[in-house]
């Protein structure tokens, strides 16, 4: 984490080493597998990698372009401005570049590999319900998590599951799936298929986790940084609230998009805690208010 004034999360740290030790002794197990059945892998990893190349140098763009963001000026935003400038000099952190999407999804996200390319994107719906101390609760949380790096840790992560899931396309559509090893075993593409399927559900399930603590961290760092938890908890009651009551068509839309979002879009159906991308919201409620008890608010 680079030097800010977001309180620092061990925790965070601990949990992102551990999670990227085990993927990657995961990804050398799979390699190992895949060599040992006969696979040449080199093509799959290459286009592997510069997918995640292209991921984490490009997060910024790609993530505004699929959300439909646009950079903003002050003069365009000077209340949202004003909040990020004030933010920036709490946090002690280069600003951010400032965003809006036109979407009454009342949601907000922060992108980029590091602090000097990060973009903080917040909807026109979310603009609308939350007061100002709320929204920057909001942000504040978006900002730690340029401040922790999530976005590169979650990228770099997420490489596995890629290598994964070309792997199976790879096996599908090269013909491997009836073809046999020299003594009669069982078919090669069939050995990929399900080597492949375990290790995108290890993977799945690592980064999910890490991510549901990424969001308890941001919520912990933001909130100590404005020392308004309350706020903070109000903005999740007030989005979390008014999403249920978006439709459910655009709730979908907007689900493959998840992991960027301070509250995931949810069509009302329960969702499995351990496939989320988010602590529930009673989590993060009782969190805030254990430390706005600590904080003697």
């Amino acid at each position: 984490m680079s030097r800010t004034r977001f309180a620092p999360d061990r925790g965070l740290s601990a949990r992102m080493t551990v999670t990227i030790f085990l993927l990657g002794l995961l990804y050398v197990a799979f390699m190992a597998i895949l060599i040992a059945v006969g696979v040449q892998a080199v093509t799959v990893l290459v286009i592997a990698a510069g997918l995640l190349l292209v991921q984490y140098f490009f997060s910024d763009k790609i993530a505004l372009f699929a959300m439909h963001g646009r950079e903003v000026s002050p003069e365009e935003a000077p209340e949202l401005h004003g909040i990020i400038d004030r933010l920036s000099a709490m946090a002690d952190m280069p600003k951010p570049r400032v965003a809006i999407a036109d979407s009454d999804m009342p949601n907000a996200f922060a992108t980029g590999r590091n602090q000097k390319n990060a973009v903080v994107c917040v909807t026109t719906g979310i603009m609308r319900r939350l007061d100002a101390s709320e929204l920057e609760g909001v942000l504040a949380h978006e900002m730690s998590h340029v401040a922790h790096r999530d976005v590169a840790v979650m990228t770099i992560a997420s490489f596995l599951g890629i290598v994964a899931g070309l792997m199976t396309r790879f096996a599908l559509y090269t013909g491997l799936g009836g073809r046999r090893d020299s003594n009669n075993g069982p078919p090669i593409g069939l050995i990929i298929f399900l080597v492949s399927a375990l290790v995108y559900a290890v993977s799945f399930l690592l980064t999910r986790a890490l991510s549901r603590y990424r969001e308890l961290a941001a919520d912990r760092a933001g909130a100590l940084l404005t020392q308004r938890p309350s706020a903070l908890a109000s903005a999740l009651v007030k989005v979390s609230g008014d999403i249920a009551r978006i439709p459910t068509s655009d709730l979908r839309q907007a689900q493959p998009f998840n992991a960027f979002y301070f509250t995931p879009a949810l069509s009302g159906q329960s969702v499995a805690s351990l496939f989320s991308t988010h602590p529930s919201l009673e989590r993060r409620l009782d969190q805030l208010a254990k430390i706005s008890a600590t904080l003697g608010r």
